[in-house]
């Protein structure tokens, strides 16, 4: 039998943590691959997007005023579009398309910010101080869910409740000409931490054993989440 029909057979209802031990470890480790290919895909487009004037550009003008919030909104859009594409297809292929998109939407939607990033400095410290932070939250949290190996779904209706949230104060922001300052850096910083341990839980527990490529997409959500709001942290306390 071949292993797109093995693939086709499986019996999606079943959660990794039910399989065997050496199923359960090639998951983790495919979820993690296909993580890090994520990342080295998210900085391999950014460094062509950001060596590109015309895309540098639109970038630009993409923050300026109501732009921003369509723009939030269709980047909402395509992330429930590729989460729900990657999470519910049996298709390879059609998973690492809903990947490969959304890897694509998060360096378009990052290019005004590590443009400014890169011009407050000249180089790529900041976003270097930003990265080196980021890794080391993620990890941190990572290592909490696998070695308490608690079931952190609960934080699920949290998660979507503090998400509408923060969207209704970023609209808000924008609509009233107000800086929501800091806070809600640390307070979004919070928020992804939350939501990489509810990723992680859910490689844990809940997600089946072909289900890897969706997994990876959650979580790398849940890492650029994270990116974004430190680097708007380290770049406030570099000054200008």
């Amino acid at each position: 039998m071949s292993n797109q029909k093995q693939v086709l057979d499986y019996d999606y209802t079943i959660p990794v943590a039910r399989e065997t031990e050496l199923d359960r470890a090639e998951f983790i480790r495919n979820t993690y691959m296909h993580v890090a290919l994520a990342v080295l895909g998210f900085i391999a487009v950014e460094a062509v997007f950001l060596n590109t004037p015309f895309i540098v550009e639109i970038g630009l003008k993409m923050t300026q005023g109501m732009t921003w919030l369509l723009v939030l909104g269709g980047f909402m859009f395509v992330t429930t579009m590729a989460e729900r594409w990657a999470q519910t297809s049996t298709n390879r292929t059609q998973q690492y398309m809903a990947l490969a998109v959304y890897v694509i939407a998060e360096a378009f939607i990052f290019v005004p910010l590590l443009y400014v990033g890169i011009a407050k400095t000249g180089d790529l410290s900041l976003i270097n101080q930003a990265g080196v932070l980021t890794l080391g939250l993620f990890t941190g949290l990572s290592a909490v869910a696998f070695f308490t190996k608690k079931d952190f779904s609960f934080l699920g209706k949290a998660l979507t409740i503090g998400g509408f949230i923060a969207m209704g104060l970023i609209a808000a922001g924008i609509l009233f000409g107000f800086s929501l300052g800091l806070w809600f850096s640390f307070a979004m910083v919070a928020l992804a931490g939350g939501s990489i341990l509810y990723q992680t839980s859910n490689v844990i527990h809940r997600y089946n054993k072909e289900q890897y490529v969706a997994a990876s997409l959650g979580l790398f959500a849940s890492l650029m989440l994270l990116f974004w709001y430190i680097l708007n942290i380290v770049s406030s306390f570099s000054g200008d």
